[in-house]
């Protein structure tokens, strides 16, 4: 019984990691839970197999019904993101953004992307696969006002550095990219737009946000579980030529993976048919508590971004939080509280001080899943200004952010959903 004692640890901990989230807020901006059907395809034997390439055109036997699956997933998403291409494949978002790369671009090659403290992600950073892809890089001009990119300076970047691509999108993602002024700006020099949609992938598919495949875009990269509330995996959606296409499913496959994760693949799929049912209305309800949260925060003496166009119109927003002590101190003690959030750069924060930066990052799309109301919304704001008092009693605020939880303990915007924080036990 020894070594199964050892083994049983590791179920402890995460059962303890379930009761952590089960009794806290989730306000990571990057998180969501899955639907009940969803969460059951990571169980099956999908989760145990390979499929290398494309459907009916395997390198190993055994993937009928894989390819049945895959060629599900990728008819669905083509009706709700209503574009041509469809490559479910990417494990994450970063892997598709990895792909995208290796598959447009080549050693030295010119790109223009969004800068870090500008909420760019850090794939398209020089650490990121930007650098290890030995990219010439340079980023958008950022207005901090607009919490956005600016057009006009942009439009005259793009004409005197000329990139091959384009990447908009950003991991603080506010309000909707310039994709429009862009896209006419790259067709002059022959560059291509890509969209990094990884945070909004959700919005869009709500019908919210912006349509950057409308608006002049030829490639959407995006993780599936953020607004998009599915498992962790990645996609692309494109309305581009041929020739772009097959370069870009190259750099998935064999370019940054081998298997593709087939039962998370399954869950996606799930998801997206959920999507077309639900997902109109649960894009508007996050970013209906978005600004409500944004707006209670700011009455409450917080220094919200993006005042100037309403904070938000997305699922997310950030404050400047140096008058309580700055970003990690004021997440630290947040969690200590049970409000789970991140740390963030501002516009004028230094790289180099990404461990202490000037802001906090909220989102709200995984408390409006489990049925947060605007009332309630505006309640976790007055909990997050009590935990940040100097004289916070953050043993009693958590009781209370607990007693609010277990008011929600049902995953909505679904197909009988369940509660999704219970741990479900298949040994023993």
């Amino acid at each position: 019984m020894g070594n199964l004692e050892e083994a049983l640890k590791i179920r402890d901990l995460a059962k303890q990691h379930n009761e952590l989230f089960r009794d806290s807020l989730p306000l990571i901006a990057s998180e969501n839970v899955m639907s009940p059907l969803a969460k059951e395809m990571l169980v099956t034997d999908l989760g145990h197999r390979y499929a290398e390439g494309l459907p009916h055109h395997r390198y190993y036997q055994g993937n009928y019904f894989v390819d049945l699956i895959e060629d599900f997933v990728i008819e669905k998403c083509r009706t709700l993101f209503r574009c041509r291409q469809v490559d479910p494949r990417p494990i994450s978002g970063t892997n598709a953004n990895a792909a995208t790369i290796y598959g447009l671009l080549n050693p030295g090659d010119p790109i223009l992307t969004p800068s870090l403290s500008g909420g760019g992600h850090i794939s398209a950073a020089k650490f990121g696969s930007v650098g290890i892809r030995g990219l010439n890089l340079d980023t958008f001009p950022f207005d901090p006002e607009t919490m956005s990119v600016d057009p006009d300076q942009a439009i005259r970047k793009i004409r005197e550095f000329k990139p091959k691509v384009c990447l908009l999108g950003q991991s603080v993602f506010l309000f909707p990219a310039p994709v429009k002024e862009i896209s006419e700006a790259a067709r002059e020099i022959g560059a291509k737009v890509w969209y990094d949609g990884a945070h909004v992938l959700g919005l869009i598919a709500g019908g919210r946000f912006q349509d950057p495949l409308r608006e002049g875009a030829e490639l959407i990269t995006g993780s599936t579980h953020k607004t998009f509330p599915g498992p962790q995996h990645g996609i692309i959606l494109g309305e581009t030529d041929q020739e772009t296409w097959k370069a870009v499913q190259r750099g998935v496959f064999p370019g940054t993976i081998s298997n593709h994760h087939l039962n998370a693949m399954a869950a996606l799929g799930v998801t997206a048919v959920e999507e077309l049912e639900f997902g109109s209305k649960y894009a508007s309800d996050i970013i209906d508590n978005a600004k409500t949260m944004a707006q209670e925060l700011h009455s409450l003496g917080f220094n919200v971004l993006g005042e100037a166009r309403g904070f938000t119109e997305s699922h997310t927003l950030v404050a400047d939080v140096r008058s309580f002590g700055g970003g990690k101190k004021v997440a630290e003690t947040l969690e200590k509280a049970g409000i789970i959030l991140n740390k963030n750069m501002l516009p004028w924060d230094d790289s180099r001080n990404s461990q202490n930066p000037s802001g906090i990052r909220i989102g709200v799309q995984e408390i409006t899943r489990i049925g947060f109301s605007k009332g309630e919304v505006k309640h976790v704001a007055e909990l997050i200004r009590k935990a940040v008092s100097p004289d916070a009693d953050l043993g009693s605020i958590r009781n209370a952010v607990k007693e609010l939880k277990e008011q929600h303990r049902k995953t909505l915007y679904c197909f009988n959903g369940d509660d999704p924080y219970r741990y479900i036990e298949l040994y023993g």
